[in-house]
């Protein structure tokens, strides 16, 4: 690493960038009707399997009532399922629908265009979009290493 290369100030300017990144990702409005929690909760179920609401709502650092809220309104609208533990009969897992996994992957794939227009917007050389292109791999590497 070059003498000006400071890692400290890379983490910091990467952590600034990357964070005003994925705030602003999230805060444009995306058609599909996900709100954050319940894209959370999603994502959480669909990547880990099927859990019981007070589990998930350990796993994600919030309370069991706002789980519940969050996972009935995902039920309302047949993106999150119930059904019996099938180790334990008297325990209620929930799952997620094949429609839960298809909000969720049209809910990736607005944000994916969203970032594809700005990249194509004109605001970028090619050979900027050279440089993020290979930053990405690394960048997830970061991301495995913390």
């Amino acid at each position: 690493m070059s003498a000006d290369l400071d890692p400290e100030g890379v983490a910091s300017a990467l952590l600034a960038s990357l964070s005003g990144l994925v705030r602003r990702v999230r805060q444009v409005p995306i058609d599909g009707g996900l709100t954050m929690p319940e894209r959370t909760a999603l994502s959480r179920l669909d990547g880990s399997g099927p859990t019981t609401s007070s589990a998930l709502a350990r796993e994600v650092q919030i309370t069991a009532q706002a789980m519940g809220a969050t996972l009935s309104a995902l039920r309302v609208r047949g993106l999150v399922e119930r059904r019996s533990d099938p180790k334990d009969g008297r325990r209620v897992v929930l799952t997620v629908t094949d429609a839960g996994r298809q909000a969720l992957k049209d809910k990736r794939n607005a944000r994916t265009e969203l970032i594809a227009r700005a990249l194509t917007s004109g605001s970028f050389t090619p050979t900027e979009l050279e440089q993020l292109a290979a930053a990405a791999p690394l960048l997830e590497r970061l991301s495995q290493n913390i």
